[in-house]
């Protein structure tokens, strides 16, 4: 993976019903924290039924050091952790967002990306609708506000009329004073599950999450679905007659948590098969196999067992580096590799090496690794990945914005080969990919370029 490649927008966590729902959020965020790193925040309700936001740039036990347990007994709350794509970085961008229009106190936490957000804003704009943050996030806070219900009281129903105007990747959590929504978008691009806590309900874009709170998984919200929850219980409604499954590939691929179930299936053993299925259309004889840390481990797995070629420790991971691709020169990015991935130069010295890897972005990353392997004396360095080549960009929500950032769409494999100097090189099929997951449709959109949506302004 290269460092400065692949980013997911959010993800979201929230609990109505719950004891302390401020600390059980706090906590669920923190088990998401792989999904944004730049920013997060909590909107909560108090014992007065009163809606509240904290929220700051950084990571979550940093926003919230100074947070006393027990110190937010409301038991209603949302949470969102943030990497900027649309509508950029700034700390205004950073959610939940709070209402407070006609007579309604409300707060949305959104993961995903509304595509036609431009021509949404222009027709609000005309209303003369204020935004307070350049984020498309914002959007659905002031749909539900829009004619014919404006003056009427969120409710499911001018909930489910302003996501109609929506066209995009999306999974929302509203809060209101007594009441929490939970909704997904048609085609059911991000994750969103549901859990049992106690007497009450959570809501996560992973279930790692849900386990880290102690609630129990009880499903996950369906594409197009809308979710009540309040003192009653849950109650479900159909938001939209349209529903796909077509859920981001990368979820599974590399975004979610090992440890997560996605839509009943768990994320490390789709990557294990994948390596399995990897190692069935793209095999090659070697003395031992290894994966880039994290997401090239499960499938690296799978490769080997499949292969019987011996799995090894063949790169060590610095956890306490930070991200490469934030420095601002490709020579400061390069020495930034170098202190992130280092080969263990007694274990690959004279080998023939198999090296995983969940996905090739620039490239930049995998030629300097399989420099560095040569340099600590590998013989052969066969790199192998666990998805198709990425060629097109995503509008959905993953920070890939351009063509001429993905080396896959510029030059062909063998082009590709040469530039990374791998001996040989190899990606998992679309069909294979399908096949790890027992799946019939995934947004492949990033990989041959069928979107499944308009895309409005983005084109």
């Amino acid at each position: 993976m290269d460092f400065r490649s692949l980013h997911e927008e959010c993800g979201v966590f929230g609990a109505i019903g719950v004891e302390n729902a401020y600390d059980v959020v706090m906590t669920g965020l923190a088990a998401l924290q792989h999904r944004g790193q730049e920013g997060c925040g909590i909107a909560y309700t108090d014992e007065d039924g009163e809606i509240h936001v904290d929220k700051g740039p950084g990571l979550v036990f940093r926003v919230f050091s100074q947070v006393i347990p027990g110190s937010h007994p409301g038991r209603s709350a949302i949470g969102h952790v943030r990497y900027g794509t649309a509508g950029g970085r700034e700390a205004d961008n950073i959610q939940p967002f709070a209402f407070h229009q006609h007579g309604d106190d409300y707060a949305i936490a959104h993961n995903g990306n509304i595509v036609n957000a431009k021509e949404l804003k222009a027709a609000m704009g005309h209303r003369e609708v204020l935004f307070s943050s350049s984020s498309d996030s914002e959007i659905l806070g002031h749909l539900v506000k829009m004619p014919p219900y404006g003056k009427a009281p969120l409710s499911g129903d001018t909930l489910s009329l302003a996501l109609n105007r929506i066209e995009g990747a999306f999974s929302y959590l509203v809060l209101i004073p007594d009441r929490l929504y939970a909704a997904r978008d048609k085609h059911g691009f991000r994750p969103l599950s549901i859990g049992r806590l106690g007497s009450g309900f959570v809501f996560s874009s992973e279930t790692c999450a849900l386990g880290a709170v102690g609630a129990r998984h009880i499903r996950d919200v369906e594409p197009g679905e809308l979710i009540t929850a309040d003192a009653s219980g849950l109650r479900t409604r159909r938001w939209s007659r349209f529903r796909r499954n077509a859920l981001c590939a990368m979820e599974y691929i590399y975004f979610a948590r090992p440890d997560s179930d996605i839509e009943g299936v768990n994320v490390h053993a789709f990557r294990k098969e994948s390596g399995r299925i990897l190692f069935e259309e793209n095999p090659v004889e070697a003395d031992m196999v290894f994966g880039v840390p994290d997401s090239g481990l499960s499938p690296a797995i799978g490769y080997s067992e499949r292969s019987g070629i011996p799995l090894e420790m063949g790169v060590i991971k610095n956890f306490y580096v930070g991200r490469t691709f934030i420095e601002p020169t490709q020579q400061m990015r390069e020495a930034g590799v170098r202190l992130k991935l280092t080969p263990v130069r007694s274990v690959v010295k004279g080998k023939d090496v198999v090296v995983i890897d969940d996905s090739i972005v620039r490239g930049t990353t995998s030629r300097q690794l399989v420099k560095m392997l040569r340099d600590a004396g590998a013989r052969h360095v066969h790199l192998r990945i666990s998805s198709p080549p990425l060629k097109h960009p995503c509008f959905y929500g993953i920070d890939i914005s351009s063509e001429s950032e993905l080396i896959s769409s510029r030059l062909d494999m063998e082009e590709v080969r040469r530039f990374i100097g791998a001996d040989s090189l190899a990606f998992l099929s679309k069909e294979g990919l399908l096949l790890a997951g027992h799946r019939t449709d995934l947004c492949m959109a990033c990989f041959d370029g069928n979107y499944p949506t308009a895309l409005y302004s983005f084109r």
